[in-house]
């Protein structure tokens, strides 16, 4: 499956990088967590794992790389389970100048080249994030309160207490136990136009700001890849980095320190671009058909 990965992105004229794992800043991201090495011999400063190889890719990007990929390992703490583990394998790609339908059908082309021809060969349904809340819940998630939204999770007092006014945790909530779920099996289901609370990295789309260049691509409710048109402002991105560690003191989580180098990668000038992470196991499920992620890991990550 690696192969066929990289014959692709041979064929696509786009270069294969390598990224460091180890760095002194990490993602902000309050649905992402990082390890964290707090003393070390070579550093007075904490040093993070990455949970994705991204900052540096866009680094280089910005200092002149064409289409660029990388295979590597990432981390992420918090995550271990039938879906999920803390170690993993993420193909992360950009391309310069590609609109969000571009990048969507790339992705798609890139599942179904690396599945190979044993497997069906998955033809996408592309659907807004908005249109799916109205589909199935009869609501506007970009416009309904909280409290609209809670009354849709059918939440008890104890689940109304945890989750409070954090508005993005319900929309969270109500998508992986009523919206995905319903995707179909014998497709991939492209969601896109995320609102702009959950834009991460992407751009707001320039027909209208209150939703996303972003989208996510699934077979069934497995979450396969995850992609952006690029924000390549500075000043908005600091804005987000800002915003999302006053929301990790609000909930009580550990800052991350910010990543200056990418935020002067920016000022010089990302160009328009791009990107999709995908995670290499997740494809690897679908091809064996089985729905445990450790049945396709040789040394799966086991509590002591």
């Amino acid at each position: 499956m690696l192969a066929r990965v990289r014959d692709y992105f041979q064929r696509e004229g786009v270069l294969e990088v390598e990224t460091p794992v180890l760095g002194h800043a990490a993602v902000s991201d309050t649905q992402i967590e990082s390890f964290g090495i707090a003393q070390s011999a070579i550093s007075r400063q904490p040093l993070y794992l990455h949970t994705s190889p991204e900052f540096c890719m866009k680094r280089l990007l910005a200092a002149g790389y064409p289409d660029i990929f990388a295979i590597c390992r990432v981390f992420r703490d918090g995550e271990a389970g039938r879906r999920h583990q803390p170690e993993f394998t993420m193909i992360e790609w950009y391309r310069l100048g590609f609109s969000l339908a571009g990048i969507i059908a790339d992705s798609v082309a890139l599942i179904n080249t690396a599945l190979g021809d044993r497997a069906p060969r998955y033809e996408p349904v592309v659907i807004d994030y908005r249109e799916a809340f109205q589909r199935v819940l009869g609501v506007d998630p970009v416009e309904a309160s909280v409290e609209r939204l809670a009354s849709l999770a059918a939440a008890d007092a104890g689940l109304r207490h945890s989750i409070g006014e954090a508005r993005d945790d319900w929309l969270d909530l109500l998508f992986a136990t009523r919206i995905a779920p319903g995707f179909a099996t014998d497709r991939l289901t492209v969601l896109r136009h995320y609102p702009a609370s959950q834009a991460a990295l992407a751009r707001l789309c320039p027909d209208d700001r209150t939703v996303a260049d972003r989208f996510e691509v699934f077979r069934g409710a497995l979450e396969l890849a995850n992609g952006y048109v690029e924000l390549t402002d500075a000043g908005e991105q600091q804005q987000r980095i800002d915003a999302d560690n006053a929301d990790r003191r609000h909930r009580g989580r550990t800052t991350r320190p910010v990543d200056t180098k990418l935020l002067a990668a920016l000022q010089s000038g990302l160009p328009e671009c791009a990107g999709v992470a995908l995670g290499f196991e997740r494809l690897q499920m679908l091809h064996d058909a089985t729905d445990d992620i450790r049945d396709v890991i040789t040394f799966p990550y086991e509590p002591q």
